[in-house]
């Protein structure tokens, strides 16, 4: 199965911090993760690699989020992450974010399940190769 192309299958997964810096050294020592700082625009996003394989990211707060906690988020693949956000609703559930494009990687949004639990979905780009 490749979980960048399968439908429901969790993906990625993704620290925002208040201390980028901090995060990678803990658990780049504690998990003996390689991390890369990857640039970009306003920001280095940290790719989390375990041996070749890209598993996740630890980057710094958005811009005006700084009450909110540190926190790990999961990502989940979907064939159309704007269909997917329109049933998210459709059940009763809320889009709380996108979908927004990131541009090199694919389209996510970040839904609310009816009892509020958040969770990321994404349609990855077609990747060369």
């Amino acid at each position: 199965m490749d979980a960048y192309t399968t439908h429901g299958a969790f993906s990625w997964s993704e620290l925002m911090t208040n201390d980028p810096k901090a995060a990678t050294e803990f658990y780049g020592t504690l998990f003996g993760w390689k991390i890369e700082p990857m640039q970009m625009p306003g920001a280095t996003y940290n790719v989390i690699k375990v041996g070749d394989t890209s598993v996740g990211g630890i980057m710094g707060m958005p811009p005006g989020s700084a009450a909110m906690p540190s926190m790990w988020g999961c990502y989940v693949t979907v064939a159309d992450v704007d269909a997917t956000a329109r049933r998210c609703t459709e059940l009763g559930g809320k889009v709380a974010h996108g979908p927004e494009d990131i541009p090199g990687v694919g389209r996510f949004a970040v839904i609310l399940d009816k009892q509020g639990a958040a969770l990321n979905v994404i349609t990855y780009a077609p990747q060369p190769g």
